[in-house]
């Protein structure tokens, strides 16, 4: 009697750890078909957003051209720029000093003031 009581106990457990399993396989299913469909939203959407970004590009490489005076300023600064990079290569290499500072001047920039770089603080004004 008493193995037979055990045997219909452990066959209970077991048709009830199968009713889980089967549960839980199906909430993976579920889960894996949500992943899918996630995914596939994500390619959408990525995709979408890059084929807009290639019309951006497109549209800034043939957009109109600019003004003649913005285009000789522009030209202007690149070649003030190529004209300085020797001083300030020197000086960003740590080889030479700030091209600002003269060669009989002191350096004007202490190298432990954190706002090295900042502009100048806007003064307050006074209230109308």
């Amino acid at each position: 009697m008493d193995l037979l009581e055990k045997h219909e106990d452990i066959l209970g457990k077991r048709a009830e750890l199968l009713e889980e399993m089967g549960s839980r396989r199906e909430q993976l299913n579920i889960l894996r078909r949500q992943q899918v469909e996630e995914r596939e939203a994500a390619r959408h959407r990525n995709a979408t957003l890059l084929q807009d970004l290639q019309k951006i590009e497109d549209g800034l490489r043939g957009g109109k051209l600019t003004h003649p005076n913005l285009l000789a300023l522009e030209t202007r600064y690149w070649v003030s720029v190529e004209e300085s990079i020797p001083a300030w290569e020197h000086f960003l290499l740590g080889k030479g000093p700030h091209p600002i500072d003269g060669p009989g001047q002191t350096a004007r920039r202490n190298k432990h003031n954190p706002n090295i770089g900042l502009p100048p603080r806007p003064k307050p004004r006074a209230a109308r």
